[in-house]
């Protein structure tokens, strides 16, 4: 066998063992971030307090991301398919939209969710 084959076998068997662990990350970590996103909508509801929607997008797409890659990816997904489907009929126009989508980015990237939390908001959120 020449040393060319055993390079070209040695670097299929990194990529392999590489996309197992990359793909383990990302799925162990997919169905807590989706629960993440859950939690904080389930608290946006029941904490039923005006202008606190930023925050607790904030707070999904935060705790979510610190799940690892597949919580970031269902972050990103849940929030951009929220924004897609509620943006046109909802009517609560581009520009909240638009800071719907700073707060889910701004949390998903490490910011403090707290940036967004409205005064006298609950203790337990």
């Amino acid at each position: 066998v020449g040393r060319e084959h055993v390079c070209y076998f040695c670097c299929i068997v990194l990529f392999q063992v590489l996309s197992t662990v990359l793909f383990h990350s990302v799925i162990s970590s997919l169905s807590p971030g989706s629960w993440d996103m859950w939690r904080a909508y389930r608290d946006m509801r029941e904490a039923n307090y005006k202008n606190s929607d930023k925050y607790f997008h904030a707070r999904g797409n935060y705790d979510a991301a610190r799940r690892g890659p597949g919580g970031i990816w269902a972050s990103e997904v849940i929030s951009n398919g929220r924004e897609f489907f509620q943006g046109g009929s909802s009517g609560r126009g581009v520009e909240d939209s638009r800071a719907d989508q700073e707060a889910n980015r701004h949390g998903r990237s490490g910011g403090d969710p707290n940036r967004y939390r409205p005064a006298g908001l609950d203790k337990k959120y």
